[in-house]
């Protein structure tokens, strides 16, 4: 049954793992040199705000790339699912090559275990490997851009630490109990696909932010933690950082009573936080004055944040992993019941 499998799947795996021997290649020959570029600049500017300029350009000009590699490392799972699950068993199933598989003195059992065994572990494999490549070679990137952003924000979360690992194994199981069910290959692969990218994004949106209870708190709005201040029609909207790097659920101002605002009224707006003029020289208006604050805590307002801090990225991967996992497993066993009491 080894034989076996290794030789109905030497195609698809060669495919997928050569052109990760493409990629990790050419991120080892690449990544130095990124290394030394980003070194190399944070060694050389003389001031924090030379610092943080060098930093932004240093992201936007890798950003293509980098993006790019993302992508592949997101993209990777739901190829796996589509094109090593979903015809794994669905093929056989419609080709009728299973009851001669089935007549021989290999069990249903040892079948679908040899073959899910196998083909599940290069799909983690596959997995890993490029988490692996993509991580090592974005590390200057996201040391240059930790103040703005970091790994446990959602886009980028996807692609980095071992969460990828457990989308493969989720994706792989999936769809093979797709084809165990449907039992023809191309609607397997079709809802494998459309069945795994509705997991994706509903994941990031209600599971992810309750695998840990987030963070609450009530601040006041400052110059130093403001984020982004917008004048409609005399009426402000706040947005505040609830720290470096950190994943905000929700962000919203709260009256003296804790009631929430969407909009502040229009005595602040046109007062005190009315947009000033650019500064001489400059085409970019200066930030609000100090009045617009004090205003702020005179009539009230502070801002409710929820959030993750950044800290927080290992062990929601754990528990993310975690979760996939759970669902591998439960539709592995599945497969099993199906594959022994179902098909015939």
């Amino acid at each position: 049954m080894i034989w076996l499998t290794l030789r109905q799947f030497r195609l698809q795996g060669a495919v997928v793992f050569a052109g990760l021997a493409v990629l990790g290649a050419a991120l080892l020959i690449t990544g130095p040199g990124l290394a030394d570029e980003y070194a190399a600049g944070t060694a050389s500017c003389a001031t924090e705000n030379a610092c943080e300029e060098f930093a932004r350009q240093f992201v936007i000009e890798h950003q293509a790339l980098y993006g790019a590699l993302l992508a592949i490392v997101v993209g990777l799972p739901g190829l796996v699912g589509v094109f090593w699950g979903a015809p794994l068993i669905a093929r056989e199933i419609e080709a009728g090559t299973h009851r001669l598989a089935w007549n021989q003195s290999v069990t249903r059992t040892r079948w679908l275990a040899v073959k899910l065994g196998l083909v599940g572990l290069a799909s983690m494999a596959a997995a890993g490997i490029a988490v692996f490549a993509v991580d090592r070679w974005s590390d200057p990137l996201a040391a240059a851009a930790a103040p703005r952003s970091s790994r446990i924000m959602p886009l980028l979360f996807d692609a980095h630490g071992i969460a990828p690992v457990g989308y493969a194994a989720f994706a792989f199981a999936l769809g093979v109990t797709v084809g165990v069910l449907v039992r023809r290959t191309l609607p397997a692969m079709a809802i494998t696909l459309a069945v795994f990218a509705a997991v994706q994004v509903a994941v990031p949106l209600w599971v992810r932010p309750h695998l840990i209870p987030p963070e609450r708190g009530t601040v006041a709005i400052t110059s130093g933690n403001l984020d982004s201040l917008m004048l409609h029609n005399d009426s402000l909207t706040v947005r505040t950082q609830a720290g470096a790097g950190t994943w905000t659920l929700e962000n919203h101002t709260v009256d003296a009573s804790g009631r929430r605002v969407d909009k502040l009224p229009a005595s602040i707006g046109a007062g005190p936080c009315a947009p000033p003029g650019p500064e001489p020289g400059s085409d970019a208006p200066p930030g609000p004055a100090q009045e617009c604050f004090d205003a702020f805590a005179q009539q009230g307002y502070k801002q409710y944040v929820v959030y993750h801090p950044a800290d927080r990225f290992w062990p929601l991967q754990w528990a993310e992993t975690g979760l996939f996992a759970v669902l591998t497993l439960g539709l592995t066993g599945f497969c099993f019941y199906w594959t022994r009491r179902r098909i015939s």
